[in-house]
């Protein structure tokens, strides 16, 4: 039972990951149909108890189509040739995606326009306003 350290606050416990290896497709060989070198790897985040409910909840927004309706992401790593290489990369995006929603969004702060940058549209307007009326068809003058 080692602890799979994300940030200072939120380790998650090495048993709520599951793998499972598959045949990939790709490069390897002759050794490519013999070895099960795929990894699909399997984190439920509904039910996770080392995840804090604000960082599930973005997780679950981030993970996308890779959640299933029962909260559980599911990875896939075929780049590599190898089952470690494999394993350590989907191991790897599985922590990027958790640090990434440890982020909180930053609050928008409300702005007004300035009264100069509302001098300046109303400025462009009548420029734009002009051109227009130049392209009209000549009256009688």
């Amino acid at each position: 039972m080692a602890l799979i350290r994300i940030d200072p606050r939120i380790s998650i416990d090495d048993s709520e990951i599951s793998e499972n290896f598959i045949q990939a497709s790709g490069p390897g060989g002759q050794n490519v149909n013999k070895v099960a070198t795929a990894v699909e790897l399997r984190f439920d985040v509904a039910r996770s108890p080392s995840l804090p409910e604000g960082v599930r909840r973005r997780l679950m927004a981030l993970a996308g189509r890779r959640l299933t309706q029962d909260g559980v992401l599911v990875l896939f790593a075929r780049q590599y040739r190898t089952q470690e290489r494999n394993r350590a990369d989907a191991l790897a995006r599985l922590i990027d995606l958790i640090r990434d929603a440890a982020v909180p969004p930053a609050q928008r702060r409300p702005t007004r326009p300035t009264l100069a940058s509302k001098q300046r549209r109303l400025e462009a307007k009548g420029i734009r306003s002009e051109v227009k009326k130049g392209r009209g068809k000549p009256g009688a003058d």
